[in-house]
Order: structure tokens, then sequence, then C-alpha cells
């Protein structure tokens, strides 16, 4: 153990979690990296790194819904609905990133900011339908509105629908791409617009302080900043992490990976016992591990357990808000990490706990470089139908869902889960601590797994977990990963295959009986040669087995057999066993 991990393992929880903060913080240190606001003289504006390889993917696959991020809250009370529109418009005037779009460029794209105009805001009535039926219709053009794609040169990348259920009840829905906004977006969004509803609803004026900069203020800084000695310091860093890494994990899909990926997705779920999330949290606080470590190292050996490889990497996403001037500007900031553990020598689950804990230490010390310049930096082996670096994601969510309802300005807001028809990855897994027991959130692409099997990775998941909590000096191939009923089945229903045969019929004798059953069933095939049906080689057998016969072959009396494996193969060897010999396979390689 290194001497910052022995110091961070004598932290308490509170201050390891301080720790983390400040790690992702430390760049705001350097006063070299002075984040102001520009001039706005310019007709466009440079892309940060993020938003670069959404145009370059959206370039690709134009009209895709992948990057759409949807915000929909139910709003129960007297709704004021110009209020509404009034936040929705003061909301896109003070953050340019609402009103801006990306233009095509010789060897690029751009940022446009539009000036500010009224949102549209769609309203749909449906108090005229029946109860039941109301909330499908309302579920239903949820569904649909995410699923409508944009173009990234026409904006606003914004949309607004709001649902009337009843006279007191609304779902207002908003659509972003996410090239304009991510995960804590939407919680600055509902925050302001909280703030914004209460004043204008009451006709006063807005109480938010303006923006001292805005998110294409953050992205010119980005790409000045991010060069030099500040990249090659973090680059190095990176390049010694990944050197050799499996470049793909290799899962049993239930479908062959298709040349061209797809986004077709959706999510299963599974609840873990409080006992279970209780153990292993007091395993992390012991090891000095967070619960992210606990949950990312078993998630690693699961994925280790699937594939075979004992190199896993996986994708874990980050704020990459780590600057005080960021955090409350709506924009596109998160990153992706690349966490990667080594299994060899199959060790404990305790020393991976460790290796992950150093690792994931590493990568937030080193968060700065955007996941897009990483993979132009490092130029990994690129194949159309993979992701780089890593193709399954995990998170952790610390608290409970963000369904709670909020209330203020006579309206109680409750977010609305929609339902999700896409997949960026081909596994991404969050997990959700809650003191109440931990679930689990797994995104599967559907054109590769089906339901069931990731609903019984979910179950194999949980046995794992239990199976760490139990025995955490256990070495990660003897962790169990099968349910009771399950191995009941896999290693006794499906080994009962005891079977009452004939004692005087042998194999000749029991091939002849199946063939006068079955004659037209197809017997043997293979590649680049005929297939014979069980009549053929019944037949072709006995053809045989008459010419050795002629030749003195009978019990006692040993055969050599020099075939390829081909059907002329079976038909040697069973035509020798009809005969009343024995068969001895002499290896065509052999000299």
């Amino acid at each position: 153990m290194s001497d910052s991990s022995k110091r961070f393992s004598s932290l308490s929880p509170e201050k390891q979690d301080l720790l983390m903060r400040k790690l992702r913080q430390k760049s705001a240190a350097n006063p070299a990296a002075t984040l102001v606001a520009r001039p706005r003289t310019a007709a466009s504006f440079p892309l940060s790194f993020a938003q670069q390889r959404l145009w370059f993917l959206d370039q690709f696959e134009p009209q895709n819904p992948q990057y759409n991020i949807p915000l929909a809250v139910r709003l129960d009370g007297a709704l004021d609905v110009p209020a509404l529109q009034r936040c929705l418009d003061e909301l896109v005037r003070r953050h340019e990133v609402l009103r801006t779009t990306l233009r095509a460029e010789e060897g690029g794209a751009v940022q446009v900011i539009a000036p500010p105009e009224p949102l549209t805001l769609t309203q749909v009535d449906l108090q005229a339908l029946p109860a039941e039926a109301r909330e499908a219709e309302a579920r239903l053009r949820v569904f649909r509105d995410v699923q409508q794609p944009f173009t990234l040169s026409v904006g606003p990348l914004l949309r607004a629908m709001l649902l009337k259920l009843t006279a007191t009840e609304h779902v207002l829905l908003l659509t972003l791409h996410h090239v304009i906004s991510d995960g804590w977006s939407r919680g600055i969004f509902l925050r302001e617009f909280l703030a914004l509803y209460g004043a204008f609803s009451q006709g006063q004026p807005s109480p938010l302080p303006e923006l001292a900069i805005q998110y294409v203020d953050y992205a010119a800084w980005q790409r000045e900043w991010l060069q030099g000695p500040v990249l090659d310091a973090q680059l190095a860093y990176w390049r010694k992490q990944l050197q050799g890494a499996t470049q793909a994990i290799e899962l049993p899909t239930d479908r062959p990976i298709p040349a061209v990926p797809s986004v077709n997705g959706a999510v299963v779920t599974a609840h873990y016992p409080r006992e279970v999330e209780a153990a292993l949290k007091a395993l992390g606080q012991k090891e000095g591990a967070t619960p992210f470590m606990v949950l990312l190292a078993a998630w690693q050996v699961l994925l280790s357990r699937y594939s075979g490889q004992q190199d896993v990497s996986v994708g874990s996403p980050i704020a990459g808000r780590n600057r005080a001037e960021l955090e409350g500007l709506i924009g596109f900031f998160v990153n992706t990490l690349v966490l990667r553990a080594n299994l060899e020598g199959n060790p404990t689950f305790r020393d991976l706990l460790k290796q992950v804990r150093e690792t994931t230490l590493g990568a937030f010390a080193h968060q700065e470089v955007p996941f897009e310049k990483l993979v132009e930096e490092l130029k990994p082996e690129r194949n159309l139908s993979r992701s780089p670096l890593f193709q399954v994601m995990f998170s952790v969510v610390n608290g409970a869902p963000s369904s709670a309802p909020t209330t203020g300005s006579g309206l109680t807001l409750r977010a609305l889960e929609t339902e999700g028809s896409t997949a960026k990855f081909e596994l991404s897994l969050d997990m959700v601590e809650s003191g109440q027991g931990l679930t689990a959130a797994l995104e599967y692409n559907t054109d590769l797994f089906d339901a069931a099997t990731v609903q019984r990775l979910l179950a194999h998941f949980g046995v794992l977990l239990e199976g760490i909590a139990a025995r955490p000096d256990a070495r990660v191939l003897d962790l169990p990963m099968l349910g009771e009923a399950e191995r009941q089945r896999v290693l006794v229903e499906w080994n009962d295959t005891d079977v009452a045969l004939p004692a005087e019929q042998g194999i000749a004798e029991r091939f002849a009986a199946q063939a006068r059953l079955t004659p037209d069933a197809l017997a043997v095939v293979a590649p680049g040669e005929e297939a014979l049906t069980y009549g053929e080689l019944e037949a072709q057998a006995n053809q045989l087995a008459h010419h050795l016969r002629s030749q003195g072959v009978g019990p006692e009396v040993l055969v050599g057999v020099c075939l390829e494996r081909t059907p002329r193969l079976l038909v040697a060897l069973l035509g020798i066993l009809k005969a009343g010999g024995a068969y001895v396979p002499l290896d065509p390689s052999y000299p």
C-alpha cells in the first residue's frame, strides 16, 4: 500500500468524501487557469472537447435520439401557465447554451449562439380521456417526444411540452440534446425553474443573479488550458495506466455483435438487501475504500467471470465540474474515466479492492483529460462495431432516487420516470445506495442481449455481492454466483441424464434402430462436405461392413482408420463396428 493510500485509509468516511471532492477541484487552484467571460464579438465559438465528440458521432449517424436527455416532472396544484412560459423564456435567456446550435465548418464545427426568443411550449389537453387512458396517453406522448431526434445545426436543441391531465394535474416534459446539457444540468434547470416560478407567479422580478460566465467561455478556456505541459502531464498518467489494456470485453451475447452498432436498448432493475449494503459499506470503511470502489470491484469480478478475461476496463462518468465557476452552469461537462482492473493470479477480493482503490484515486487525480481527447491521443485500435477503450459503464448514485416531491409556490413537483429505448453501450450499470438496500438498474443493448439474460446477470451479481460481504478474503474465482435454485438445476437436474437402454444392444444396433425411425433426418454435416441423413449413413456403413467381413474382419480384429474429420470418418467407424471389429484411430497429422 502506498503512503497516500495509507493516509486515505486512516480518514473517516466523511473526510474521504471531502478528499474526493478536493481531488475533483484541484485544477481550480491553478493560477494560470483563469476562467473569465470572453467578448461576444465573434459570430461563432469553439466547441468543447465533449461537444466535438458528439458532433462527430452525429455526422456518422445523424438523426439519432440516443443522446436526448429528458426531464419530465409531474406538477400538482393550480398551475399558472403564463408564469411557466416566462420561466422557460428566462432560462433560455440566461443560459446561452440553451439557444446554441452547432454549425459545420471546414475541418470541424463551431458553436453559434442565437439571440433570446420565446421558447415554443406545446400544450396538449388530455382531460377528455378516461383517467386510466389519460395516464397511458401521457406516457406515450412523453416516450414519443424523447425519441424525436434533433438536428444539431437547427435550434433550439430544447423542446418543451405541457400535458394537462386535470385542472390541477400537469406533466411538463423538457427534452434537451446532450450536446447542450447533462445530468447535473437537469438539477440546475429544476432549481432555477422553481425560483423563477415562485417570483413570476407572484408578479415579482427574477431573483436569480446574472451568470458571470457561460458555456462557450468554458469551452474556450478548456482548449487554451488543456495543452502543452498540462496536457502532457495528464496524458502521461493515462498512457501508463492503459498501456497494453484489453481493447474489448468479450461477453457472451445472445446474438453476434453487428458490424454497425445499434442504439436499441432497455433497462432491467434488481434490489439487493439492506444487510448486504451495510456489510459492503463496512468492508469499504475497513479498507479505506468508498462504496463506489467496493461496488466497482465487484462489477469487474462479475465481468471477468462472464468473459473469462483477467484484464477488465469499464467506463465511469464524472461530473467534470471541477471548478466552482461551473457548478451553476447548464451545459455538457460530464467526462468519462476508464477504470482498469487486473485479476491475474486469482486475487482475493480484499486485494482486488486495494488495487481498485488505487486506480480510482489516480483516475480522479487525472480527470481533466476529456475522454474524447484521450481517445484522440492514445489512438486505440478502432472498430466501428465497438466503442473504444471500454464497452461497459458503471456508476453509483448516493442517496435515494430523485423522485421525491418538491413543494413551492402552490405546486408540488415530482420527477416522472421516462421509459428509455436506447443504449449508448453494451451494458451500463447504475447502482443506487439508499440505506434500505442497493438498487441496480442495468441498461442493455437489446440487439445483443435478451431481457432474461440480463435479469440472470443481475441475479448472479446479487449472489456475488452476498458472497463478497460474507467472505471478502475468498479468491475471486471461488466467490459464488449461482443461487440455490440455479445451482440445483445446473448440478443436479441438468445432469440427470440416465437413460435405460437394452443391455444386449451395441452402438451399431442402436444406430440402425434410429435410422429406421428417422431415415430422412440429417445425421451429419461438415463445412464443404456432403451432408448425410440417418438412412444414407446407415446404408453406406452397411455396405462397408459387408466388404470388411469379406476381408476377414470380425471379433478381435483391429482395423486402422486414418481419415480427416469428415462424414467419411463416421461411415468408416460405424462400418467397422457393424462388421464386428474394433477401430484403431490413426492421426493423419502424424509423420
